[in-house]
């Protein structure tokens, strides 16, 4: 069967589902309300080149990292992956992203005519686990080095020739202060590569090995073809953009990212020449993400007819200088970077494209995650809990509508944890979740309005907050007004106001309310007084 228009399409939708359907057994078998609820894990489908071929539509942030992940696998056992293993990790310098983030990698077998097993490719997941360790309750503390974040697991066999390693789940739950989600939520993404694994040889047996490596090699070149075509369309030039991250959590100090897009032709360059040096504190993002972020830009300039992998990237060179903000040295704490750094990443990547393509680009969204982290003791069930959640907030306006309110952008693309499921699995009670009226820069667009989530603590609680744009608002484009920068605020016994910074831990007790309060997105195009777009 010769590769055309229409086995293509069918191809690339086969393998999507197989990244699909990953996703549904993780969500489904998961114990975790991160990964049940919130759904923050991804998945993804690799050829034998360790390419990625395709994905779920998952986490941003995750999936443009995963390829450096199943590259660290093949390096680790070079003889290579027979059938029924995995391989488990989540060092950030062996390419993992954060210390929470876990993922397996797999090799998928087809039965050869003259026996033995011939390779059809790669599935993998990424998934967050709430807590693998380290010095505060969420593995995400303000730490100076990556040692106390948490547990570091290097490339290693989880299960080998199908059967479980089971002192390897023990050494992760031991190092874990939920142990129990940390068993269940391993337990979902074997389930899941298993599925993966089955899908894939299936598609295999069904349309022959040759065939199927025919088209996930076509599927990257037509990506590749479409990417530099929209590259084309860009006018050459070289376009310089800084922006500040508001500080590192352990100084005041702003810490640049400055990028110089250069398009040549049908190729482009993104140079992260000028960006600060890595910092003491936890907001060092490692290449991969740098990587991920520029993926996903990439991605939204050629939209969405080129499917989604990593012949994208084909056509573009990303510099990163070593020892940077955008590529530290091993063992940099990089619990923020993937988090937070990854949306300044995207935020001027997107303004550099904004010079070249000054119609098309969105004004800056809210540009954080507003991480939330509380881990205690549940008094009531006799047992230790952590809870992690990101919050929404606005998107920036774009060239031709407002932004949309209250919902997650960029690099994140998980869920809120629903009120219900919240109350019911910590001691926690949601006093307020509202949007922030106003807080969206005006503009012939409007910003969209940011969030205020309230939680109460019904016991004593080590709380850590990782959140960006609280000293600089997400600028508009175009004449558009700035969005609201975010709060932070701790009310003492549920009145007495205590402003906390944009990178914090503290101690809270019974009674006290966490007020997060997220940035609005900035507007797009010069306010035109009584065009009716009025703080709403």
């Amino acid at each position: 069967m010769a590769v055309d228009a229409i086995s293509l399409e069918v191809f690339k939708n086969m393998f999507i589902s197989v990244s699909e359907e990953m996703g549904v057994a993780l969500q489904r078998t998961s114990y975790s309300t991160n990964m049940k609820e919130r759904q923050d894990f991804s998945c993804a489908l690799f050829n034998p080149g360790a390419e990625m071929v395709a994905q779920a539509a998952h986490q941003p942030v995750h999936l443009g990292a995963m390829p450096a992940s199943v590259q660290a696998a093949l390096q680790t056992f070079p003889r290579g992956l027979r059938p029924g293993d995995i391989v488990i990790l989540n060092d950030p310098y062996l390419g993992g992203s954060h210390l929470p983030d876990i993922t397996l990698v797999a090799p998928a077998y087809i039965d050869a005519d003259g026996g033995g097993k011939e390779l059809i490719g790669y599935v993998s997941n990424r998934g967050h686990h709430s807590d693998v360790g380290g010095m505060a309750p969420g593995s995400m503390p303000l730490s100076t080095e990556l040692y106390q974040e948490g547990l570091i697991i290097p490339p290693l066999k989880l299960t080998r020739g199908g059967r479980i390693n089971h002192e390897v789940i023990a050494l992760i739950c031991r190092n874990s202060r939920t142990p129990d989600d940390r068993q269940g939520d391993l337990a979902a993404q074997i389930a899941s590569i298993r599925v993966g694994e089955k899908r894939l040889t299936e598609i295999a047996e069904r349309y022959g090995l040759a065939e199927t490596h025919e088209h996930m090699d076509a599927l990257l070149d037509y990506s590749e073809r479409l990417t530099r075509r929209a590259i084309a369309d860009i006018p050459d030039g070289a376009y310089r953009v800084t922006d500040y991250m508001d500080d590192d959590g352990l100084s005041e100090e702003p810490v640049a990212i400055s990028v110089t897009v250069t398009v040549a032709g049908e190729r482009m360059t993104i140079d992260f020449t000028g960006t600060a040096a890595q910092r003491p504190g936890c907001i060092n993002a490692p290449r991969a993400v740098t990587v991920s972020a520029s993926l996903y830009v990439v991605r939204c300039v050629v939209g969405n007819e080129a499917p989604a992998n990593q012949g994208c990237l084909r056509p573009v060179e990303v510099i990163t200088p070593r020892g940077s903000l955008v590529d530290p040295q091993p063992q940099r704490g990089v619990a923020g970077g993937n988090v937070e750094t990854s949306q300044r990443i995207t935020d001027v990547l997107l303004a550099a494209m904004s010079q070249a393509m000054p119609g098309k680009i969105p004004a800056s969204s809210q540009g954080t995650m507003n991480n939330m982290i509380i881990g205690g003791h549940d008094i009531s069930r006799d047992k230790p809990y952590v809870y992690y959640e990101t919050i929404g907030g606005g998107m920036g306006a774009r060239p031709d509508k407002d932004g949309i309110s209250g919902i997650h952008t960029h690099m994140t693309n998980t869920m809120n944890t629903p009120v219900e499921a919240l109350e019911f699995a910590f001691p926690l009670r949601l006093r307020r979740y509202a949007l922030r009226r106003g807080s969206g820069g005006d503009g012939l667009h409007r910003g969209g309005d940011g969030l205020v989530r309230e939680v109460e603590f019904l016991s004593p609680a080590r709380v850590t907050v990782l959140s960006e744009r609280r000293r600089f608002s997400p600028p508009g484009y175009h004449g558009g007004h700035h969005g609201e920068h975010g709060e932070n605020v701790l009310l003492r016994g549920g009145y007495e106001e205590v402003i906390l910074a944009g990178k914090e831990t503290l101690d809270v007790d019974a009674g006290d309310v966490l007020s997060i309060r997220t940035p609005g997105g900035g507007g797009w195009g010069a306010p035109e007084h009584g065009h009716g777009h009025e703080h709403r």
